[in-house]
């Protein structure tokens, strides 16, 4: 028997039991309603620590919680009950935000002589570096939590980061951001990656992206109408239209992998997101269209009944050993933006789709598994100290909330 059929047959016997299945064919009112306070009411009691720190990804073979880069799992999920407040006006709900948030903004560093004013965001998981997007797509649901709450906090700490990181990463003639810093000496990782350790000889693109997840710079420059930080985002949506390739993706950065031309199940998407949010903030259209472009390649990676795998090939081959919820909200989300701009007609469909396998794709709130009660289905399987290492990610769920409220605005207007 092959390790892949072993794992194929583990996940079907720990999963399947524990799904809920919808039998509608499409997803009504109350039915989307009930998911989203089901998915909300697992992120404030499940997904969180007593001290608001997201668990970030779960061992089900071991039942054990592990960190993986907490303060990007953490702001997705602030992000994400942020939105289920707004339309449940569940008061739970955006106080667990808010103690997620507070955590958050312990992460600013006050006494180091060189990283004063940026946030402690470690990856974690083999990299004990500071990383770049790990802080500006963590970002996002701070400025989300101070635009409901007006605590200053919550947008001062995330400006201050994104500052010292302006005037300590970029590169300005190609428009990209160092992906790395060294958490005790605050030196900038030039001339090496943990993302590519194989390699002896690194260039710029190996240490350097445009970084632009979570539109930092847009935000920056919202709240505090300093148009420095305006330029600096409509550069990174210019960086982006100019690395983009054909196929809508970009293939030549990490964790894209040129190498077997196989892509990630959220990066690409999270580029695209900002390109919207680009042409939103410009009306510039050639944002918009490169959007669209990423989103057809999505559209054909996921499958008919709308299940999303975490590795997938420029070919249409896929590595079924791992489902990623959180791609198929991802996509959800940006068709739903994309239908409402007037060129999302061909996305239609896979919006429904997508939309159905969510409510039916999640652990039943009464599961034995308090750790797996009401999450969206998004594991991942890999080979880690001689094991197979099978993990429920908290992402599937953050994105999720996030999916359902927009769908439901979009399909039924707010309460």
């Amino acid at each position: 028997m092959t390790k892949k059929i072993i794992v194929t047959m583990v996940l079907l016997l720990v999963l399947v039991p524990a799904m809920n299945f919808a039998q509608k064919e499409s997803a009504g009112k109350e039915e989307i309603l009930k998911a989203l306070k089901e998915t909300a009411d697992c992120a404030a009691d499940v997904l969180l620590d007593s001290n608001g720190k997201s668990k970030c990804d779960y061992n089900i073979t071991e039942g054990k919680w592990y960190d993986y880069e907490p303060p990007w799992h953490t702001g997705q999920i602030i992000n994400g009950l942020v939105e289920a407040y707004k339309i449940t006006k569940n008061k739970k709900y955006l106080t667990r935000a808010e103690k997620a948030g507070d955590w958050w903004c312990s992460l600013e560093i006050k006494d180091h002589p060189k990283l004063k004013g940026m946030v402690r965001a470690i990856h974690g998981d083999d990299n004990p570096n500071i990383v770049f997007a790990t802080v500006t797509d963590g970002t996002a649901g701070l400025f989300n939590l101070y635009n409901l709450t007006k605590k200053k906090k919550y947008a001062d700490v995330p400006v201050s980061a994104g500052e010292w990181m302006l005037n300590n990463m970029y590169v300005p003639e190609q428009k990209v951001f160092y992906d790395n810093v060294d958490p005790k000496t605050g030196e900038i990782l030039k001339n090496s990656s943990p993302f590519w350790a194989d390699k002896k000889e690194v260039v710029l693109f190996d240490v350097a992206r445009p970084n632009n997840e979570g539109s930092l710079f847009r935000d920056m420059y919202a709240y505090t109408k300093n148009e420095k930080y305006k330029k600096i985002f409509i550069d990174l949506c210019e960086s982006l239209v100019e690395k983009q390739d054909p196929d809508g993706l970009w293939m030549r950065f990490t964790p894209n992998k040129m190498k077997d031309n196989s892509f990630h199940p959220r990066f690409n998407l999270w580029y695209a997101e900002s390109l919207i949010d680009g042409y939103e903030l410009t009306g510039d259209k050639r944002y918009l269209d490169a959007a669209v472009k990423t989103l057809r390649t999505y559209q054909k990676a996921m499958q008919k009944d709308g299940t999303f795998y975490y590795v997938n090939y420029l070919d249409g081959k896929y590595n079924d050993n791992s489902v990623t919820g959180s791609a198929t909200a991802f996509c959800g989300l940006l068709w739903i933006r994309l239908i409402k701009h007037g060129v999302g007609n061909e996305f239609v469909k896979s919006l429904n789709t997508a939309v159905e396998w969510i409510i039916k794709n999640r652990f039943a709130v009464n599961h034995p598994d308090k750790n797996l009660r009401g999450t969206i289905i998004d594991t991942r399987t890999r080979r880690k100290n001689g094991n197979i290492w099978i993990t429920q990610r908290d992402v599937g769920t953050s994105f999720a909330l996030r999916f359902l409220s927009d769908y439901y605005n979009y399909k039924f207007g707010k309460n």
